[in-house]
Formats: C-alpha cells, sequence, structure tokens
C-alpha cells in the first residue's frame, strides 16, 4: 500500500481529472460529431440531376380562312392542325371543320386554310388568291400533295387517284419506307407512265 503525500495525492487528482477531460474531447471529436452530420445530410432535401429539357424545333405557319384570329403563327414541330386552330382564336360559328383532318401535323411554312359550311373551292379561291382547290394545309403555298405525309383523302384530290390507288400509295410507303422521288411513286400498282405524267406536277416528296 502507498503512501502518498498530500502534495501527491493533489497532483495525481490533476492527472486523473486531466485524462477524464482528454478523453471526453477525444469522444465528442470522433464520435459525436459523426451522427450529428449524418443527421442534417439526411435532413437536407437532395438535389435533383435532371437532363437539359427538350426543345421542339419552333415553325412559321400561315392559318386562314374561318378562324377568329387569321394571321401568321409560331408554333411548334409536330403540333396538329387542331392545335394550330386553337391558336388562332378557335373556328368561327360557320367553319367547316368536317373537311379538315384535325389529327394532320403541320410544318414550317405551312398555310392552313379553313372552309366555311357550304364553300365550294372556286369561291374560297376568289376570297384568298393563294386558295387552291384543296382545303386544310397547303405545305409551302406550291399546291403540291407531298405523297410521303397526305392521308387517304388528301391522296384522292390527285387526278386519276381513287380510294384503292391511295390506299396502295399508303402501303407501299409503309413497307418501303418515304418516297426519295417522285417518280418512285410508279412502283405502286396502277400508276404507270401515263399516270405519272398528270401527277408530276402536282406532287413532291419534301
Amino acid at each position: 500500500m502507498f503512501d502518498f503525500s498530500k502534495r501527491e495525492k493533489i497532483l495525481l487528482g490533476l492527472l486523473l481529472l486531466l485524462t477524464i477531460s482528454t478523453v471526453s474531447v477525444s469522444y465528442y471529436a470522433f464520435f459525436k460529431k459523426e451522427p450529428d452530420i449524418a443527421f442534417k445530410l439526411q435532413d437536407e432535401p437532395a438535389v435533383p440531376v435532371t437532363a437539359p429539357a427538350y426543345e421542339a424545333e419552333k415553325i412559321v405557319i400561315h392559318i386562314a380562312g374561318a378562324v377568329k384570329n387569321p394571321g401568321v403563327y409560331t408554333l411548334e414541330e409536330g403540333q396538329r392542325v387542331k392545335d394550330a386552330i386553337e391558336i388562332a382564336g378557335g373556328p368561327l360559328p360557320e367553319a367547316d371543320l368536317l373537311r379538315l383532318n384535325l389529327a394532320q401535323k403541320i410544318h414550317d411554312e405551312d398555310k392552313l386554310y379553313v372552309p366555311k359550311i357550304g364553300e365550294s373551292p372556286e369561291q374560297s379561291e376568289q376570297e384568298d388568291e393563294l386558295y387552291g382547290s384543296t382545303v386544310g394545309i397547303i405545305s409551302k403555298n406550291d399546291g403540291k400533295v407531298n405523297i410521303n405525309t397526305a392521308n387517304e383523302t388528301e391522296l384522292t384530290t390527285l387526278p386519276g387517284i381513287g380510294p384503292a390507288t391511295a390506299q396502295k400509295i399508303i402501303d407501299y410507303r409503309t413497307t418501303s419506307g418515304p418516297f426519295k422521288s417522285i417518280e418512285e411513286i410508279k412502283n405502286v400498282s396502277g400508276i404507270g407512265d401515263k399516270k405519272f405524267e398528270q401527277l408530276k406536277d402536282k406532287i413532291k416528296v419534301k
């Protein structure tokens, strides 16, 4: 049994207190702070990483006829005839929407003409000098029918093309891909050189 003097006991007590303080500081430094950091990380909302938004290509089209606000409008590539009419303020009460393909896509420089009920192509042409015999979209104001995008109704406006041949044209481009030239339409059954001569100035592929 050690016999410590009063002074030695005081020194040992101080040493013990210093040791306890050092252990306590080490505990808080290395153990206590880690849960605090982990808790804060969980508490902070994660910042989502999003891919850059795709920006649709802008197109400019001319909307005329029986709409509330005819004029030139900027839309997005891929929008439909229905969208264009709504952007122009909507149809007038006398608009003949049944003569239009409201689901048809529109493209840059297209002209959309909305006819009136009972309006004949001849009457429309007198009212709008750029309007031809086909209501709806006139691509790039050239009056030609795009055989890569035209539906059956539009194709039947071509000379010598009835519903059956129009469907053959659609079936051909569905199975073989888009027409690369207007001459390729002669590959469609029922369209020979003679009929192509009637069509060549009224069709296009772009």
